[in-house]
């Protein structure tokens, strides 16, 4: 468990995200490496001099709120890989999202609060088990998404092939 794999994580979540997005079917909207135009106002709200459009943020910013909103608190807790996949899935789908993910894994009440019960069940989990079991609840979910909203199903090959990338990625990490 280090902070300094913090920069590891960004690296590879900046390559998953890519660039700027403004796809109509993408219910994020207009999106710079997986941070919204919603998310970004927010931030320049203490940061009056960044530009006003997302596709314009400086990388530093991109950064920045990558660690407030997705890497704090919890990822320098987890063991190295775990930090990953939890920063990951926060990036794409939610920190809330992640949080009921990894308490799944664990087997824990999936209640989406991190706390003492959670922190335990992780310090004693094999966290290879916790990293192949959330990107299983990754590919379900995904899958589940695609099929239940045709707008979505585009996104499906892409969704999928991250999920494995970023469980290949984890699994070195442990």
């Amino acid at each position: 468990m280090t902070a300094a794999n913090f920069q590891k994580c960004v690296q590879l979540v900046l390559v998953s995200e890519g660039g700027n997005v403004d796809d109509i079917d993408d219910p994020g909207g207009r999106t710079s490496r997986g941070i919204t135009q919603r998310e970004y106002d927010a931030y320049r709200a203490n940061h009056p001099d960044l530009p006003s459009d997302v596709w314009s943020a400086p990388q530093s910013a991109v950064i920045d709120i990558y660690d407030i909103s997705y890497w704090q608190p919890w990822c320098p807790q987890f063991p190295d890989g775990v930090d990953y996949v939890f920063f990951d899935i926060s990036v794409l789908s939610g920190p809330g999202r992640a949080a009921r993910w990894l308490q799944q894994a664990l087997d824990v009440a999936a209640d989406g609060h991190i706390g003492v019960i959670t922190l335990t069940a992780l310090r004693s989990a094999n966290p290879k088990d916790v990293i192949v079991k959330m990107s299983g609840f990754r590919t379900a979910n995904y899958s589940n998404l695609a099929s239940e909203n045709p707008r979505l199903k585009k996104f499906l090959n892409g969704w999928l092939a991250r999920t494995n990338r970023v469980q290949a990625d984890a699994l070195s990490m442990t």
